[in-house]
């Protein structure tokens, strides 16, 4: 069984309930109508049902029925997501006036579900940007526990299958920071780890990668990573992490072996944190086209509740695995409370 195989199966033994705001898109409809016949997840749409229904009935789908519409304009629960949008935002001049015209928002009202228990995630972006998608989860769901910025992993699937666990890796940042500040990458660094366990399955071996291996450079820049290694250890204490360290020291057993001999990291990573987005982003794109490696993502860290940004290129199987993908961070989620 390969890992999407895993995911999509631990996805079906314990199934969360996924919100699509996007209830009217074709690819968002298509894939759902799949999720449905597959068992993998119970879907709430948003959207208003007749168009829904409609468009199922002009697609050829036949599992709609069995997901949960929400009509944004019309619901039983509009007025106490009105009410619970004001309390959370009031310091932030939150009126009933704004929250009624907001909570018929898609995007806002699946937030509000989340927060109110309702749903266990949600999946959007297909029609909406990465801006519009983050702005009310940030808003109203906020990050998780001790962790302040939101990041954004890979997982890469490299020919190779010496490295990572057979030839599947965690990149990140390489979707939401800039240019994170140690503490920032200390705290992508632990959530990182965390998707490592809830998605891939495996105990994570976190490298905080530099232009340095253990001293070899001295720069400001290799000074934060070596901060945030530092930090990275007192906010999980248990985590297997080791920095400043080259890319090739990190992954290849002797190269690790010479640069950084005694590191219980060097040549074993699984998980590559960069120093900045620019880095990662670059990288991943490199590995994904010249390695001729899958790439799957970015799956969004550090919320707490999965909220996961798509491509608005992305295909219906892109969204089918970001449902499972968000199903499995809701598990793990759960379990770590």
């Amino acid at each position: 069984m390969d890992l999407m195989q895993e995911i999509i199966a631990r996805a079906k033994a314990n199934k969360q309930r996924i919100v699509l705001p996007e209830g009217t898109e074709e690819r968002t409809l298509k894939a759902a109508d799949q999720l449905l016949a597959d068992e993998v997840a119970d879907i709430i749409l948003i959207g208003n049902p007749d168009e829904i229904n409609g468009l199922a009935t002009t697609f050829g789908l036949n599992h709609i029925n069995k997901a949960t519409l929400v009509d944004p304009k019309n619901h039983e629960k509009k007025a106490a997501y009105i009410d619970l949008l004001v309390e959370l935002r009031q310091k932030k001049g939150m009126t009933p006036e704004k929250a009624a015209v907001l909570v018929e928002d898609p995007l806002y009202l699946a937030c509000l579900m989340i927060k109110a228990g309702d749903a266990d995630g949600e999946i959007a972006g297909a029609q909406n940007t990465t801006g519009d998608v983050l702005r009310p989860a940030l808003q109203i769901i906020k990050t998780a526990p001790g962790i302040s910025c939101v990041s954004g992993a890979f997982l890469m699937f490299v020919k190779d299958k010496s490295y990572g666990k057979d030839g599947i890796l965690i990149f990140a940042d390489c979707a939401v920071m800039p240019n994170p500040t140690a503490p920032e990458l200390a705290q992508i660094a632990v959530a990182t780890a965390q998707t490592a366990r809830d998605i891939v399955g495996i105990e994570p071996r976190v490298a905080m990668l530099s232009f340095s291996t253990k001293g070899s450079a001295k720069h400001e820049m290799v000074d934060k990573v070596v901060e945030a290694t530092r930090l990275a250890k007192e906010l999980a204490p248990d985590l297997k992490v080791d920095g400043e360290l080259q890319a090739d020291a990190a992954l290849v057993e002797a190269v690790g072996a010479k640069k950084a001999p005694g590191s219980e990291i060097a040549g074993k990573a699984n998980v590559l944190v960069f120093p900045t987005l620019e880095v990662g982003n670059i990288a991943y794109k490199l590995v994904q086209r010249l390695g001729d490696a899958e790439a799957v993502g970015p799956i969004l860290q550090g919320m707490a509740a999965p909220v996961n940004d798509l491509s608005r290129g992305c295909s219906v199987d892109d969204i089918y695995k970001m449902v499972a993908i968000a199903s499995n961070q809701a598990i793990g989620a759960k379990a770590a409370k």
